[in-house]
């Protein structure tokens, strides 16, 4: 009788209904230890090598007083050693709450301490920039000097069998002025959502080496960092994304799979060496965060190797749409269609059905639904539409959308113009409070522009009073407030704002304007 290998025995595991991925991470480990397993810029890891540290990391932190579902904060650009915190955090017992770096200083403070963290794993540059001041009551360790405080060679940590509704990470969300709502993901919900996806790589026989070039902070990034880890493959972490070294890593690690976002494609599309590199390993290209232009994926499609598969959903959960650009090119103006295991709805503003290809407001329910938000119950209801015959909680996904005749999503609008700038949601409401709290500034309106930089920027309009100061001047004030990813690109004055003969405010007009003067 033929035993069975490393990989079939592992997707006996992950057809499960629910397991622990970091038993899994231990198994690979055991089978491949001299494999390639993490690499960045200027370290590479061996599957052995992973293991030992990510235990060692494990034991010191509950050594040093992490109790079970315990939060581990973790702040500064995308390393090795970040990942190992992650997944040393998980692997503990305790959740793996990574903080947005672009966030103001008053966000972090709030951000670390909704999320009950007793440690705090930051960088060298985070930490000068904060100052020593910063979060004085949590266990400061720095990212750079992990290994000294680690536990000693050959320590494991203590048994951790996760039971399904515990929390295994927090993603903070982004564009928002006050503190972000932290999204809590269990270990069942991770578990449906990686698992399926480790296990086709499994099923399809394919060299796993992923390219992941977001921040570890997003969860945009987790398609391209758990999965091909579950699945046995290696994993490339960039801390800032830049075309001329994203191209060199694709080419030199002979990539399969990566996860970029539309600002990124369009910037590789758009840089003069991309022709020059062999790309032809890539298997699978994902995108994900924001609008991705009909025109740019065909041009993708045209011009990098292997599948493109675009991934419509929320980091709440909701509905789950897949298009599979390289297989169906007549619906690039689409975001694909359901998911198997993903329920659609398309609802009025009286939440009432639409007719069939009508535009409404796009509901979802998944097995990948998030717990709710760290510590705040009434968010997480405001979130839900409830089935008024079966009393389920459908995510609502916060656009406006229309379902064509073959079941595929196109999105027409964003309920509250909402802006998605390099990937971050940012919401209208927050800055537009922001420019009302300047004295001089009497009404505030932002929209959203197109970018090529950024997919999208906000753009600002104000009615002042008649000593305000110059919309310059207005606009540094305000910025200085917000994070790196919130920030108005420009503000204008107007003597007063559009509005319909009742008393809207016409944005429409607006996003025109702001278009024509920029």
């Amino acid at each position: 009788m033929t035993t069975p290998s490393i990989s079939e025995t592992i997707s006996l595991t992950l057809a499960e209904p629910f397991g622990n991925f970091s038993e899994i991470l231990s198994r690979w480990a055991g089978a491949q230890p001299d494999k390639p397993a993490l690499l960045d810029e200027t370290t590479a890891l061996t599957w052995g090598e992973l293991h030992d540290r990510v235990e060692r990391l494990a034991a010191r932190m509950v050594e040093t007083g992490l109790s079970r579902g315990q939060s581990v904060a973790i702040l500064g650009l995308s390393t090795v050693n970040y990942a190992l915190v992650f997944l040393a955090a998980v692997r503990a017992g305790g959740v793996a709450a990574p903080l947005t770096t672009s966030a103001s200083r008053e966000q972090l403070v709030g951000m670390a301490k909704d999320s009950g963290a007793r440690h705090l794993f930051i960088d060298a540059g985070k930490a000068a920039e904060l100052g020593a001041d910063f979060l004085p009551d949590l266990d400061h360790v720095a990212l750079e000097e992990i290994d000294t405080w680690m536990a000693p060679e050959g320590t494991t940590a203590p048994a951790f069998e996760p039971e399904p509704g515990d929390p295994f990470n927090i993603i903070y969300s982004s564009g928002t002025t006050g503190i972000p709502k932290g999204i809590v993901h269990s270990h069942q919900m991770r578990w449906r959502q990686f698992g399926s996806t480790a296990l086709s790589y499994l099923a399809s026989g394919l060299e796993v080496k992923s390219l992941a070039s977001t921040p570890l902070y997003s969860n945009t990034t987790m398609v391209a960092f758990l999965p091909p880890l579950i699945a046995g493959g290696t994993v490339r972490v960039m801390g800032k994304f830049d075309c001329g070294r994203w191209l060199a890593h694709a080419a030199a690690d002979r990539t399969t799979i990566t996860m970029l976002v539309p600002v990124q494609y369009q910037r590789l599309m758009d840089f003069g060496g991309f022709d020059d590199h062999d790309l032809s390993a890539l298997t699978l290209k994902y995108c994900t965060s924001a609008p991705f232009p009909a025109v740019l994926k065909r041009e993708v499609l045209d011009r990098m190797p292997g599948g493109l598969v675009e991934i419509y959903s929320m980091t709440e959960g909701g509905v789950v749409c897949l298009l599979a650009a390289h297989e169906f090119p007549d619906k690039l103006h689409t975001v694909g269609r359901p998911a198997p295991g993903s329920e659609l709805k398309v609802l009025d503003d009286e939440d009432n059905p639409v007719p069939a290809g009508t535009p409404g407001n796009l509901i979802g329910l998944s097995q990948t639904m998030m717990s709710g938000y760290q510590n705040q119950p009434g968010k997480t209801r405001e979130g839900y539409w409830t089935d008024p015959e079966t009393g389920i909680n459908w995510q609502r996904m916060g656009d406006i959308g229309r379902v064509d005749e073959d079941g595929f999503v196109e999105l027409v609008g964003r309920a509250k113009d909402m802006i998605i700038s390099g990937g971050f949601n940012i919401y209208p409401s927050d800055l537009e409070a922001e420019l009302e709290r300047e004295e001089d500034v009497l009404e505030a309106a932002v929209v959203g522009i197109e970018s090529k930089q950024w997919g999208e920027t906000p753009v600002g309009f104000v009615v002042v009073s008649d000593s305000a100061r110059g919309t310059d001047e207005i606009l540094a004030s305000v910025n200085a407030r917000l994070g790196k990813t919130q920030r108005l690109s420009a503000l204008h004055a107007k003597d007063e704002m559009p509005r319909s003969h009742i008393g809207k405010l016409l944005k429409t007009e607006l996003r025109e304007e702001a278009e024509r003067l920029a």
